[in-house]
């Protein structure tokens, strides 16, 4: 984790940002806050104290803020009349008054040093990522080399095969954190990156303190992101998202998940037509690269470092031509359970609710779902029966029990009858 250490700029030349870019921002922040210490203003920046007294004296010499005392050893300023003024001026731009953005070219740098691509992952990984899922030692070895590849994969099969639960263990496999900016600023324009419903903290508190101490406050240390967009994906979510009121940018999904995991699931039952997804993402999964455009038609390159996965249950030829599919170097089917698989994703689930296991009522059990009910085996068949189950136990103030009896109750619930 050492070489991914982002050491605090101690001047202003050295964080990347215009001078004029820093002072406006502290100065709407003074406006919005009235009077404050210049260490609060360094906090509120996730600025060091170097920049932040830069800063300070630039506003002073300009007579946008003044001294309204000392505590504990640091200037207590506020904004003059005339700091006032240029506050409500700048909040008419732009109403963005939080910590500091980085430069897009630190960003794209920041991006390439903890790319996907140069994640180690090993065999162990991947088993202890995936358990308990039920998986052919062919399929891990596929996954596993597709993961290493750093690029995209497309899982496809019936539905209920475990296709997404497949997909969202994949951020378990990375054992690295890597570095998300607050913001990042092109032109004068704010873009907001960090998201808090998508970057989560590092478990590894202790590690994360010792190396969030000394570091550049402007960007937080988080685990490689992962986002799951489903049929709710629109074409307007793959580009800046603008803020009418705000005055700034929210980045979209695929820069948010730069350096880890965007999966598309249920591909092909979006919002947005597959074709139009995969003539946008021509480019980025070719090359490695974006293009977003901000409101007054600047476009702007960015790194596009993401593992993407696509899950569907339709045919990928059906949704996507030859040169597309050639873009997604890896394409994994998984199909319906076998039976010693499904006897085993029983267990596995008995084991994890704590219900005795009966090798002869999984057995049974699959009998009856391909001979009575005339269905495949799917891997989600085990979990969702055994809910039914527990379902009917509570409703009826009784202990959940795992009979034959009670299971093929489940199925006829669970399941449309054959003739259907």
């Amino acid at each position: 984790m050492n070489e991914m250490s982002l050491m605090m700029p101690r001047q202003i030349h050295r964080t990347g940002i215009r001078k004029g870019v820093l002072a406006d921002l502290a100065l709407k922040i003074l406006f919005l806050q009235g009077e404050m210490s210049l260490v609060e203003l360094g906090d509120q920046m996730c600025l060091g104290t170097g920049v932040v007294e830069e800063i300070f004296r630039f506003l002073r010499k300009e007579q946008l803020c003044e001294v309204k005392g000392m505590s504990v050893g640091s200037h207590w300023i506020a904004a003059t009349a005339t700091g006032k003024d240029r506050g409500t001026e700048l909040l008419s731009i732009n109403q963005y008054a939080g910590p500091a953005p980085v430069s897009l070219v630190d960003y794209t740098t920041r991006v390439g040093i903890q790319s996907v691509k140069h994640c180690k992952v090993e065999p162990a990984d991947v088993v202890r990522a995936i358990y308990p899922l039920v998986l052919d030692q062919d399929i891990l070895l596929r996954l596993g080399t597709a993961i290493r590849s750093g690029t995209s994969i497309f899982l496809y099969g019936p539905p209920g095969t475990g296709k997404t639960s497949i997909a969202t263990c994949i951020p378990e496999i990375y054992n690295d954190c890597v570095w998300i900016p607050h913001a990042i600023e092109i032109d004068g324009q704010i873009i907001a990156v960090y998201d808090p419903a998508v970057h989560k903290a590092p478990t590894n508190i202790e590690s994360k303190d010792s190396i969030y101490e000394e570091s550049d406050k402007r960007w937080v240390l988080c685990r490689r992101p992962c986002i799951v967009a489903g049929g709710e994906l629109s074409a307007e979510m793959l580009d800046l998202q603008f803020n009418s009121v705000t005055r700034f940018y929210t980045a979209p999904l695929q820069m948010k998940a730069n350096n880890g995991l965007l999966l598309m699931d249920d591909f092909g039952r979006q919002r947005m037509r597959p074709e139009e997804l995969l003539n946008r993402w021509m480019t980025p999964l070719d090359r490695g690269i974006d293009f977003l455009t901000l409101a007054g038609g600047r476009k702007f390159e960015l790194p596009f470092d993401l593992f993407v996965v696509f899950a569907t249950n339709l045919d990928p030829s059906l949704l996507a031509d030859a040169a597309f599919l050639r873009r997604i170097p890896n394409k994994i089917g998984i199909s319906y359970a076998r039976r010693d698989q499904f006897v085993e994703i029983f267990r596995s689930e008995c084991q994890t609710r704590m219900f005795p296991f009966d090798p002869e009522v999984a057995n049974s059990l699959a009998d009856f779902i391909t001979g009575e009910m005339k269905q495949p085996l799917c891997q989600c068949c085990v979990r969702d029966l055994i809910n039914q189950i527990t379902w009917t136990a509570n409703y009826q103030g009784l202990e959940p029990q795992l009979t034959r009896q009670v299971l093929e109750q489940a199925c006829r619930a669970y399941f449309l009858p054959p003739d259907k």
